[in-house]
């Protein structure tokens, strides 16, 4: 597996700061945001040349783009907030083999309307489920015409709450782009180790021909969430599964300082080379 990193950990407007300083902590790839560009994360339009710095500070310090963040809350309550969000990602979808990536990451949403990251109780609703279908059918859309990946987390706060959904979604829409981007700090908050495995596990298991990418943030104790390596995730469990189920793609650390950086990449080495 490769490792790899939120570009965003760390300060810098430029794409060849924010390289570099993954490069020195240990990290072969990056999940980019163009706010690494200077730019907003789901921009209105890319230019050549802002494309063409991402690719080529990728190549001068050897750090591949593994994907680029185009998350926006796509069941907003408000439809002229998703065809915002949708127009923004095309741009990005268009952009992505220009910055040397395949796969756009995406938020499956909530209907809170202030935060995408936050529960409502009106994600469960049929209404919901069918927003999600729609507007992940035109982002399909967008990304086959690319030959593009999108990768989508299950996360207990978003509609795609879980492994479940998540394989709902993929069959039922069948498109070729949908991919899954797997972290084991959002299958649970507080569980005890036998359900925690058994809750990776049966998501691997069920995920496992559409993980094309993990990620590596933890949970303390409480619930919280914590820095890779600072708490209750059984890392060497969870990548072992990956393993087994011929996973060898990046493992994406973030939720972190970026000067814990060089210490999680040491941290994920070990385990990697452990297993």
């Amino acid at each position: 597996m490769r490792l790899g990193i939120f570009a965003k950990t760390f300060a810098g407007s430029d794409p060849d700061t924010v390289m570099a300083a993954a490069r020195a902590a240990g990290f072969a790839g990056v999940q980019y945001n163009m706010a690494c560009s200077g730019l907003a994360a789901m921009p209105d339009e890319l230019t050549g040349a802002q494309t063409d710095a991402v690719a080529k500070a990728s190549a001068r310090h050897g750090v591949a783009v593994a994907a680029v963040s185009g998350t926006y809350n796509m069941i907003h309550p408000d439809p002229a907030v998703r065809a915002s969000g949708l127009r923004r990602l095309g741009v990005l979808i268009d952009a992505a083999a220009d910055m040397g990536t395949g796969m756009v990451t995406l938020c499956t949403g909530t209907r809170d309307a202030a935060d995408q990251w936050r529960h409502h109780p009106d994600n469960t609703t049929p209404a919901a489920w069918r927003d999600l279908l729609e507007e992940m059918g035109k982002a399909c859309t967008l990304a086959e015409a690319r030959g593009v990946k999108l990768g989508i987390e299950p996360e207990l706060a978003n509609v795609v709450d879980g492994a479940a959904k998540a394989r709902l979604l993929i069959d039922t829409l069948q498109s070729p782009s949908i991919a899954i981007v797997l972290d084991p700090a959002n299958l649970f908050e507080v569980a005890d180790l036998a359900t925690q495995r058994d809750l990776i596990a049966g998501a691997v298991d069920l995920l496992a021909d559409r993980i094309t990418m993990a990620h590596a943030k933890d949970r303390d104790a409480a619930g919280g969430f914590a820095t890779a390596g600072q708490g209750v995730v059984d890392f060497p469990h969870f990548l072992r599964g990956l393993r087994a189920a011929g996973f060898d793609g990046d493992l994406v650390t973030h939720g972190l300082a970026a000067d814990e950086a060089a210490g999680v990449a040491a941290f994920l080495s070990r385990t990697l080379a452990a297993l």
